[in-house]
């Protein structure tokens, strides 16, 4: 199995130029590659199969870096595709742009060339990093790869990923759960208790527009536009590590006390952009708590049971399974005309997903 630990990484001046170079030199190599094949495609209507190396005469720069780096950004070149043609939904590849506040780059531990000793990780290129490791790794953990990345506000993070045997005893369910999505209270249980998610970024709603506000009113270029720019970015960031936060230890606390967690399977990009929920969507961050929940239950050997998207959870009677023809949103109580029953519409729905959860477990 593969875990992955990501530690605060301190570079020096000059170890900074250089990740900021490869930074640069890994989103120019995936570029030039993408170009290349699609223009190749394009004249020709046969693949190409470019590498890095064939670059590296005619820019001569990309040899001042690491070289697995850039064979990762062919690898996930490589792989954009696949998705691609396995899933047209997804898209076609696109270009990486130089404004994106996503840096990073990967390389990988080949012949003892990454190290954790003294408080330092050595990096190819780079050499000793100062690192805060503020969690202790087992000493059967084999180093992998190492993924250097740089947020908005100018800190340095390096995720180590790890390989581990490890054996899973797969449980038997008897505590099984449903949840129910919810826009504003994230879930609600079949047993009828709600998430009480606190909504972070609509509290912080307010001062994210006096920040944003005064961004907008500085020159472009400026030292003070910078500043300021750092500033929303901060902002920003303490929702994200709240929203983080929050989502890791109910995902902790959900997992260590259930057997199996029934959801449906919806599509929460589609879901954003419709009937003006995205922010209510973006903020809850219930796709990240989805896959907290996941790779926590199967550590566990425990399950995560998804059910049909179409499934009618929320129209359902889940006394006599009587099921309703319409059902409008607005209409956050559930009354079923046939046996009586009057619940919330939520809770209603989490006890069919539920249900619905234990039919396919006995199926």
């Amino acid at each position: 199995m593969n875990k992955a630990f990501k530690f605060r990484i301190y570079p020096k001046e000059n170890q900074k130029i250089l990740i900021a170079k490869t930074f640069g030199c890994v989103r120019f190599v995936y570029n030039k590659m993408l170009a290349d094949r699609t223009e190749h495609y394009q004249e020709t209507g046969k693949s190409l199969n470019n590498t890095p190396a064939q670059y590296k005469k005619e820019f001569e720069w990309l040899k001042e870096v690491d070289s697995l780096a850039l064979a990762n950004a062919q690898l996930n070149l490589n792989k954009a595709y696949k998705n691609f043609f396995r899933d047209k939904a997804i898209g076609f590849p696109n270009f990486k742009s130089k404004k994106s506040n996503r840096q990073s780059y990967t390389t990988n531990c080949v012949n003892r060339n990454i190290k954790l000793e003294n408080g330092y990780i050595v990096l190819p290129k780079l050499k000793a990093v100062k690192i805060k490791i503020h969690r202790d790794i087992p000493e059967d953990y084999k180093l992998k790869s190492v993924t250097i990345s740089k947020t908005p506000t100018g800190k340095y993070y390096a995720s180590i990923l790890f390989a581990y045997q490890h054996h899973i005893e797969p449980v038997e369910p008897k505590d099984i759960l449903g949840l129910d999505y919810s826009m504003g209270e994230l879930f609600i249980t079949s047993e009828g208790v709600s998430a009480e998610y606190p909504r972070y970024y609509r509290q912080a709603l307010d001062q994210l527009k006096k920040e944003q506000k005064k961004l907008s009113k500085c020159q472009k270029g400026s030292k003070n536009r910078n500043k300021q720019r750092i500033r929303v970015a901060k902002r920003h960031e303490k929702v994200a590590n709240q929203r983080k936060d929050f989502l890791h230890k109910l995902s902790r606390q959900i997992t260590n006390t259930t057997d199996a967690v029934c959801i449906e399977d919806l599509n929460m990009k589609a879901l954003s952009q419709g009937l003006n929920f995205g922010k209510s969507v973006s903020d809850n961050g219930y796709g990240s708590f989805v896959s907290m929940l996941d790779y926590k239950l199967r550590e566990q050997g425990k399950q995560l049971i998804k059910i049909d998207r179409w499934y009618p959870s929320s129209k359902r009677c889940s006394v006599c399974g009587k099921t309703k023809e319409t059902l409008l949103l607005s209409e956050r109580t559930y009354h079923c005309e046939n046996c009586g029953i009057t619940l919330d519409r939520d809770h209603n729905a989490a006890i069919n997903i539920k249900n619905e959860g234990i039919r396919l477990l006995s199926a």
